[in-house]
């Protein structure tokens, strides 16, 4: 977070810096030349910021740019003051002055995907920042050839012409409403979506919504999913068929959750989910996007959903652990679907002389309470695991890269690993290569799992096969205590002392392989392995059956 922090400081300072420099050689020194140039380099810099930082305000470093290529324009032509170059400069200074809003007005439209509905005003809005750099760009070619002014006015009256449009448009949607809600309403009470998946959440989340996408499309009833972030919207959009709708108000949100709508679907504790709460017709249903011990899967906020899907009684237990009082009926144990095409070893496997180790560390998190993350102990034991020959799987957090010391940890072993590899000729997997693959994939490539505290040992469990825990609280015996995961795995210190032991009762050994079955069926449910996602999906539909069927069904 840091780094990222850093990264748009640093985009802010080049931009503004460089546009400030080139309004001061032009207006100042008379090196027309030198200030175009630095005007160009102003333009790439303010083209780089808005790509780091989605949204930013420009209106500072567009003015100081206009003003630069304006003036320089004005003296290559050196025919005193030439009206084309004056109207230019007038519709330059509205384009720097109206994009901001107007792009702002656009983000207040509702978007959508995978409905054919065709809402081009908020998407060129959205754009008018980058057509502006881009006009700018062509007014300072314009000035660098010593063309006549006429082309800039051209030029510029063409994008204001455009942004102009946008504008009315906008301003119609505002002030004159359509009767019954606009297009995408209208489109989504056509598609008559019976329930919804409601996604807020931090950018580089929507790992969230894409593991559960695929099971809400088998519960066999029309859904829709809605967002309150913009930047989530392609990315899952492209992971399902059903609509993608991005409410970035309340008055949007009002708007797309139309009638025949039963049930909301949630996969965090975001705090905008109390935007969709407030409606009390439907039933509110937590899914959590993992299961572990970590303490923010035993959140107060739970209580306030009507029903809580848990993948084990296990769950429910880690919620009285931590003295959260939830009425025992809004627990619903539907296991953990996820898991259902991870290849179960029913027989422990020992004395493994080339493991596949999967080693899955994760992030510090937002609080010291919740920080976990094995990466700054982790050289010393991926060392051990060379040294006995194993192949490992490094699949780190997808969070890691927001804290620099654990972006440069995360480095150092994918380049010891990389080494490795050229040297021995074992196939580490590491990076995007990791990446790419999903974690079923890589269960079933593994035989063992070294985590952290995380819901990848929940997963991992599925399989029958052993893992390993780091203790990063250096908790010792209250380790177990509060993670009871870890108490049918071999926890390792955080000091990594006890290292050689734990990775021969991992690999070789392992004399809890009995214990893991018992845990196995509290964490992740006793369902049948052929039907496994069945309790989940039958649990999804009698949420969304009518009251008159419920009722019906219970006399029978």
């Amino acid at each position: 977070m840091r780094g990222d922090l850093v990264r748009k400081l640093a985009a802010r300072c080049l931009s503004t810096g460089l546009a400030v420099l080139a309004f001061v050689t032009v207006a100042l020194t008379g090196a027309t030349g030198w200030g175009l140039a630095l005007a160009v380099a102003a333009l790439a810099a303010a083209a780089a910021e808005q790509r780091i930082r989605p949204g930013a305000d420009l209106v500072a470093e567009t003015a100081l740019i206009a003003a630069a290529v304006l003036v320089g324009y004005s003296r290559r032509l050196d025919d005193g003051l030439d009206p084309a170059l004056v109207a230019t400069a007038l519709v330059l200074l509205g384009l720097v002055l109206l994009v901001g809003p107007l792009r702002t007005a656009g983000n207040l439209e509702v978007r959508v995907a995978n409905l054919p509905v065709r809402g081009w005003t908020p998407l060129i809005a959205d754009q008018l920042g980058t057509a502006l750099l881009g006009l700018l760009a062509v007014v300072t070619l314009a000035s660098a050839l010593t063309l006549p002014a006429a082309v800039a006015l051209v030029a510029s009256l063409l994008v204001g012409v455009g942004a102009g449009a946008v504008a009315l448009d906008l301003a119609r949607r505002r002030f004159r409403p359509a009767a019954g809600g606009g297009a995408v309403a209208r489109a989504l009470r056509r598609h008559r979506p019976e329930f919804l998946l409601y996604f807020s959440a931090p950018p580089g989340s929507e790992y969230q919504v894409t593991m559960w996408l695929p099971y809400l499309e088998r519960i066999g009833r029309p859904f829709m999913v809605v967002l309150r972030e913009p930047e989530f919207l392609a990315p899952i959009a492209a992971a399902t068929d059903a609509p993608v709708v991005y409410c970035p108000t309340l008055r949007a949100i009002d708007e797309a959750l139309v009638p025949s709508l039963r049930a909301a679907f949630y996969v965090n504790h975001g705090a905008k989910n109390s935007h969709c709460i407030r409606f009390t017709q439907l039933t509110h249903v937590q899914l959590h996007h993992g299961d572990s011990d970590k303490a923010p899967s035993a959140n107060p906020v739970s209580g306030i959903f009507d029903r809580i899907f848990v993948a084990g009684p296990a769950a429910i237990d880690r919620y009285a652990r931590a003295g959260v009082q939830i009425p025992p009926e809004k627990f619903v144990v539907v296991g953990r679907p996820q898991v259902e095409s991870i290849e179960v070893r029913p027989e422990p496997v020992r004395g493994l002389s080339h493991p596949t180790v999967l080693y899955t560390p994760t992030w510090t998190g937002h609080h010291a309470d919740a920080d976990y993350c094995s990466l700054p102990v982790a050289e010393g034991l991926l060392r051990r695991l060379l040294e006995r020959g194993a192949t490992v799987i490094l699949r780190a957090h997808p969070y890691t890269a927001q804290n620099p010391a654990s972006a440069r940890q995360l480095g150092r072993l994918t380049e010891l690993l990389v080494a490795d590899r050229a040297r021995t000729g074992r196939q580490h997997v590491v990076g995007a290569a990791a990446r790419e693959l999903s974690l079923t994939e890589c269960v079933n490539r593994s035989d063992a799992l070294i985590s952290d505290v995380s819901g990848v040992i929940s997963d991992y469990l599925y399989s029958g096969k052993p893992y390993a825990v780091t203790d990063m609280g250096d908790e010792g015996e209250r380790f177990v205590e509060n993670f009871p995961l870890a108490g049918s795995g071999y926890v390792l210190r955080r000091d990594m002392a006890n290292t050689d032991d734990v990775l021969t009762a991992l690999l070789d050994t392992d004399p809890l392989a009995e214990a893991r079955w018992a845990t196995r069926r509290r964490y992740l449910g006793d369902f049948p392995v052929e039907s496994y996602a069945e309790a989940f999906l039958s649990a999804a539909r009698r949420e969304l059956a009518p009251a008159k069927t419920l009722a019906a069904s219970a006399q029978v």
